[in-house]
């Protein structure tokens, strides 16, 4: 089972989190809770605020979750100012070196590009991002033409609703193509009636 932990913060994007959310925790129940543990995590435990005004009370704080395997870095307004946190980059920078998957969605690359886990890497943000990603991460491999990118450890994807398509991405890529159909199947996301 993996651990899933999902990173919240004031002004966050709230596709960008509950769309990952719901493919790792649909997956999981789909197989008997066994393939997929999914918390929420924000820098004190406190409630968050997302961008349109949904309040989320996240599961964990920083100093007492359970370990993470599959770390989750949304987007929204809130990374223009949270990417430049002292403490939340610490905590990106420590979570990513022990998980085994690291993803952003949207502009949650910025919190990855500070912490130079995208240096020499391709990435994915939302469109409205790339310049400033680019200033933020200049090692980095701005790409604006794919939906999402896997690097191995480090995966990234384009704006809001990419977040699902590089969920279900990783998936399939640990329990195969047939769970991850059962999965789109069930959300009816896409073009599920042709799997």
């Amino acid at each position: 089972m993996y651990n899933v932990g999902i990173f919240l913060f004031k002004d966050v994007e709230l596709l960008d989190y509950a769309g990952p959310y719901e493919v790792f925790s649909v997956t999981s129940e789909l197989n008997d809770h066994k393939l997929f543990r999914v918390f929420t995590v924000s820098e004190d435990g406190a409630a968050v605020k997302s961008v349109n005004g949904l309040t989320a009370l996240p599961d964990y704080g920083f100093g007492n979750h359970p370990p993470v395997d599959i770390l989750v870095v949304p987007g929204g307004v809130g990374t223009r100012t949270a990417y430049k946190n002292e403490a939340v980059l610490d905590w990106v920078k420590r979570v990513s070196a022990g998980a085994q998957i690291v993803m952003s969605v949207c502009s949650g690359t910025r919190f990855l590009g500070a912490v130079g886990l995208l240096d020499g890497k391709e990435a994915v943000t939302h469109h409205s991002v790339i310049g400033n990603l680019q200033e933020i991460a200049p090692a980095a491999i701005v790409v604006a033409d794919k939906r999402f990118t896997d690097n191995g450890k480090v995966m990234t994807s384009g704006g809001i609703s990419a977040g699902i398509d590089l969920s279900l991405h990783i998936v399939t890529k640990l329990y195969g193509k047939e769970t991850a159909a059962k999965t789109i199947k069930y959300m009816e996301y896409g073009d599920w009636r042709t799997l």
